[in-house]
């Protein structure tokens, strides 16, 4: 009964509605696969249309699933001085990631955990959570390059998702962007708009992504020489790295940087030493966040889809939980450059 006497809808209330019996509602509300696809949408309008609420606690003794999947932000640090984590909700690479896992995951009436793991011990503990039932399965954003927290699933059993090629081989899914091909798209630009005196600004040497845009970006160079700094993606270090650049090599007329966070950075010092952009110094980043858009000016950057990188691992992610024997699986996106008023 509800709280004004009305009676709740029950599953045989649906089952009137739709058409069919009690037990074909159960099977696909319990996300029993062996149901016609049409008779879906014909039992979730009718769940709609009565008001019926599934019950997940008896629909979880039913499968032993939960119907929720956990991000998992596996990081080098634990953060104690950021305890919000500040530092992951205003990336909007991690809002990308989001918006992308719940596009799959709200059609198949799946939930999405959030979990920040930044020590070992915390690694092993999320992993006995989830082998004794919190979320079914794992889409992990791995941060560093020792992280054994893919390792620790696949040992555990726990199926699991890389967004990004792990640094150690892994018999684990991944999903990737071709970030070497990306880098060589941003060194080819600049040499068509005339830019031949050409610097970079790296992310972290020891992640995977950050040395294989440093390596596409001097690839399609020839090799060349090519004067670059390191920052870590962010705004601040790519503040830094740009100074830094600048200073020891005055006469650059074009600049790749590694993200758009750090690009972002890179511009303000430009402006601050009154470079202008694209006039004197183009710059290129890597990404095509929110951050290229908010630029001043606008940022030339390399788009790697990320919405639909992380929508693949969700689904890819569903697909070892139906069939926990399926082989890992690699998927690499392709690249492409927008370009805007800063290169």
């Amino acid at each position: 009964m509800t709280t004004d006497g009305a009676r709740l809808p029950t599953l045989e209330d649906v089952a009137q509605v739709a058409g069919v019996s009690r037990a074909t509602v159960s099977r696909v509300i319990n996300g029993i696969r062996n149901v016609n696809p049409e008779l879906h949408e014909v039992v979730w309008n009718a769940v709609q249309a009565t008001g019926y609420v599934p019950n997940r606690a008896a629909r979880s003794l039913v499968t032993r699933r939960t119907g929720t999947i956990a991000l998992v932000v596996s990081d080098a640090e634990t953060h104690d001085d950021d305890p919000f984590m500040s530092r992951f909700f205003s990336d909007p690479f991690f809002g990308r990631v989001v918006g992308g896992l719940l596009s799959t995951l709200r059609p198949a009436r799946m939930q999405l955990g959030l979990q920040l793991v930044g020590t070992d011990e915390a690694r092993k503990r999320l992993v006995g959570d989830l082998r004794q039932g919190q979320a079914d399965g794992a889409v992990v954003l791995s941060l560093h390059p020792d992280d054994t927290l893919p390792a620790l699933l696949i040992d555990a059993g726990v199926p699991g998702v890389v967004i990004g090629r792990p640094a150690t081989p892994t018999p684990i899914s991944y999903v990737d962007v071709a970030n070497d091909r990306g880098a060589a798209l941003a060194a080819d630009h600049l040499v068509a708009v005339g830019r031949h005196r050409l610097g970079m600004i790296t992310g972290p040497a020891h992640v995977p992504a950050s040395a294989d845009r440093a390596a596409g970006f001097r690839a399609a160079l020839s090799g060349n020489a090519i004067p670059s700094v390191e920052g870590n993606f962010t705004h601040e270090s790519g503040d830094a790295a740009m100074r830094r650049l600048i200073t020891d090599h005055p006469d650059l007329d074009g600049v790749f940087v590694a993200n758009d966070l750090m690009a972002q950075g890179a511009l303000s010092v430009l402006r601050e030493l009154g470079h202008r952009v694209p006039d004197d110094i183009a710059v290129v980043g890597f990404d095509d966040s929110s951050a290229a858009l908010a630029a001043r000016p606008p940022l030339t950057t390399v788009r790697q889809p990320l919405e639909d990188m992380a929508a693949e691992s969700a689904r890819l992610l569903i697909a070892h939980i139906d069939n926990p024997k399926l082989i890992p699986q690699t998927v690499i996106f392709e690249p492409t450059l927008v370009a805007r008023s800063s290169a």
